[in-house]
């Protein structure tokens, strides 16, 4: 029995010995990061691993650096690269390879397969390892509301909320709509909804045209239809990727423009006007998207008498559950300086939801 045992814990230590050690006999160490050098005009020298260059942006990331390390492409003389990554030239051509030190403002490239060195001018590389889009990037979500009693008493309510955006380089296409429904015993108490489609086309980078529609109605605020066409231009203030940290995902553009306000109301004389529209939309996701904040504004103040204006605003807190599943809170607020008489000029919903939530943008 002992000869037995003593067998079995030799050819455990054997087998033991046999997976701490590699094929060739050496002991296997972890895998550490690649070391790459960046020195800049200044002579200050950063080690860590090139991430990527975007936008005259090069981003490093440092192993004693709390974030991302970022410096402009201009302010680099001398760069190694221990890993290949991918270099997108001036003329068209991308060049998969390491970086050797050579003089400032030079770069000794060895692209692969083949394995060839070749100095490449750091003004003539646009970007490096940069992450690729689809040509259409598609994020949006529904989200919806529902509750029901029977018994002694007999309500129902359902709300639905759902939004898309579809964006490519030059054009971005919004959707959005929302549609409230309420009952007492088969008593309608509530019931409205709301639609609107823009389009921005971007002249720059920052700098858009819009073209907008907006479609409401209300069976309570006495309402038909609510229609208000809209152009003018907008500007992004803050995009994704313009900041780093809790800042990184964050989004606000602001647009203004006149617009065509008509209102048909069931009751009370009908009314159009020509007025301005003036909107914001922020979006703030934190902790990878897990917590979303967000504010979204239109308002249409008239072009005769500023006092009469109407304002509708949606406020929120999206919080990530797991995949696309999503949970929120919302509040909507619309506002009617000047309300067709015996309609209270301010109505609020309140919302806690339960949805599903996209976004098509690929992610390092």
């Amino acid at each position: 029995m002992k000869r037995s045992m003593m067998v079995v814990a030799m050819l455990g230590l054997i087998m033991l010995a046999h997976a701490a050690f590699a094929d060739d006999g050496t002991i296997p160490t972890t895998p550490t990061p690649p070391v790459d050098v960046v020195t800049l005009k200044d002579g200050s020298i950063i080690y860590g691993e090139v991430i990527e260059m975007t936008d005259g942006l090069l981003q490093i990331k440092n192993a004693l650096a709390a974030d991302i390390i970022k410096v402009k492409w201009a302010e680099v003389s001398k760069l190694t690269i221990t890993h290949p990554i991918p270099f997108h030239l001036k003329e068209g051509t991308v060049l998969v390879g390491t970086v050797e030190e050579s003089e400032p403002g030079m770069m000794n490239l060895k692209a692969g397969p083949i394995g060839g060195t070749m100095a490449v001018p750091m003004d003539t590389v646009t970007q490096m390892n940069p992450v690729v889009q689809p040509p259409i990037i598609y994020v949006g979500g529904v989200n919806a509301a529902y509750s029901q009693s029977t018994g002694n008493s007999h309500l129902r309510n359902v709300t639905v909320v759902g939004d898309l955006v579809a964006r490519s380089e030059q054009l971005r296409l919004t959707l959005n709509g929302r549609y409230v429904y309420g009952d007492n015993n088969n008593n309608l108490n509530t019931r409205n909804a709301k639609g609107t489609i823009k389009l921005d086309f971007f002249l720059t980078k920052r700098l858009f045209w819009f073209t907008s529609a907006y479609f409401e109605n209300d069976y309570f605020q006495d309402l038909k239809l609510r229609t208000a066409i809209a152009s003018g231009p907008g500007y992004q203030w803050i995009d994704r990727g313009d900041y780093s940290g809790l800042l990184k995902d964050m989004t606000l553009y602001t647009e203004a423009g006149p617009a065509y306000f008509n209102e048909d109301f069931r009751i009370a004389p009908d009314k159009a006007s020509f007025r301005a529209r003036v909107a914001m939309k922020f979006n703030w996701p934190l902790f990878n998207e897990r917590i979303t904040l967000y504010h979204n504004d239109e308002i249409f103040p008239s072009l005769q008498n500023f006092s009469d204006f109407y304002l509708t605003m949606d406020n929120g807190v999206r919080f990530k559950i797991w995949e696309g599943l999503t949970s929120g809170l919302q509040a909507t607020t619309r506002y009617n300086n000047r309300p067709p008489p015996g309609i209270v000029n301010t109505d609020n919903l309140y919302l806690l939801t339960l949805g599903y939530a996209f976004d098509t943008t690929r992610k390092r």
